[in-house]
């Protein structure tokens, strides 16, 4: 990224980089664009692809796969006792575009992911009234640490080779002395020790809740027609339901998705990646990082390249290597932390963790 990008560049700025990144490897000439991929089914040793555009299907023959469709497009809704009585609206954060939604609005935010406390806090400056329900207690980290982004701090006590009861300490003391308790915000106390969620960044959460411009609430109860009543007992009359409450890792396209796992919304695949069944099938972007996302997606493709590079020149040693991956398919990149039981944490992984392993496949794989 250019040099003049802030530390937190603006989505516009992403969508800039990202053109200059397709045009400087000249990867548009190499896309079809406005076709979807109807259907993905295995022949021999290759793959039938059933493809769509304009209203006319034909089929392409492949000799690999790699699907990339991640795992933040198909919304995960969730049913409330008396949902179907709340005559106001409903939506899930995939279908939010903007805060001209919620501007004038009464508004009620589900979820505390970063997508749910985002919302939360552009609620508090557009909405007429902001709710903000959770199921837990999260911590809410600052984006930025002496000045410097805090991801980047965590990564310099990684390089020190920092024990995780140390790092999880040094973050604890961290929010204790700039931000206080969270409980006495009225948020919930986190029932989890650091590292076992998902990292929320953001620090305007809290500023707006204790300006009174975000009322925290528990998990929903039920609705009425009117809004819904939490499980401490208050309620909220609301008008606009956003449910920030996650997605679904889901292939519909693939002729036979129990080869990942994917019937019950949690693939288990080797290095997050690979088929247990097909050498020839890998998955990139699966993953749910404590960092930033792309730079772990570039060693991923670099990863599936060079595999089926060997595929391609040396077969047999190409299907030993994946059957051997295959037994490792439990393996999950946590960095010694346990992840709470969550679809949001199904594609968790500890990035330091995660690149290492990339790394040590990388080596087996290439010549």
């Amino acid at each position: 990224m250019p040099d003049d990008y802030p530390d937190y560049p603006s989505h516009y700025q992403v969508k800039e980089y990202f053109d200059r990144y397709a045009d400087h490897f000249g990867l548009r000439e190499r896309i079809t664009f406005n076709t979807t991929v109807t259907g993905v089914t295995a022949e021999a040793d290759t793959w039938l692809l059933t493809v769509e555009r304009g209203g006319r299907e034909w089929t392409l023959r492949y000799a690999a796969v790699v699907v990339a469709n991640g795992h933040n497009w198909y919304p995960k809704m969730p049913q409330y006792p008396g949902q179907e009585e709340f005559v106001g609206e409903i939506l899930h954060s995939a279908d939010y575009k903007g805060a001209d939604q919620l501007r004038d609005r009464r508004v009620l935010v589900v979820g505390a992911g970063n997508t749910g406390c985002d919302i939360a806090v552009e609620a508090a400056q557009q909405a007429e009234v902001a709710f903000h329900s959770t199921r837990r207690g999260y911590y809410y980290n600052p984006k930025f640490v002496f000045g410097t982004p805090s991801d980047q701090i965590a990564d310099k006590l990684l390089a020190l080779r920092v024990p995780l009861a140390v790092r999880r300490a040094a973050f604890a003391m961290t929010l204790r002395t700039t931000m206080g308790k969270f409980e006495d915000f009225g948020l919930q106390k986190p029932d989890h020790a650091f590292f076992e969620t998902h990292p929320i960044v953001n620090q305007q959460l809290v500023y707006y809740v204790g300006h009174g411009e975000i009322a925290p609430k528990p998990d929903i109860d039920h609705f009425d027609a009117d809004g819904a009543m939490f499980s401490d007992g208050t309620r909220a009359d609301v008008d606009l339901v956003v449910f920030a409450t996650g997605y679904l890792a889901v292939f519909p396209f693939l002729a036979e998705p129990a080869d990942l796992d994917a019937q019950a919304n949690r693939p288990r695949l080797a290095l997050q990646m690979a088929s247990p069944t097909h050498p020839t099938l890998w998955l990139s972007g699966l993953i749910q990082p404590d960092s930033g996302q792309w730079t772990i997606a570039h060693w991923q493709g670099m990863a599936i390249a060079e595999f089926l590079r060997l595929y391609r020149d040396d077969p047999v040693r190409a299907r030993a290597l994946h059957a051997e991956l295959g037994h490792h398919r439990e393996q999950r990149f946590s960095g010694g932390a346990h992840y709470k039981d969550s679809t949001r944490h199904y594609c968790e992984i500890a990035h330091q963790d995660y690149l290492a392993a990339l790394q040590g496949f990388l080596k087996e794989v290439r010549p």
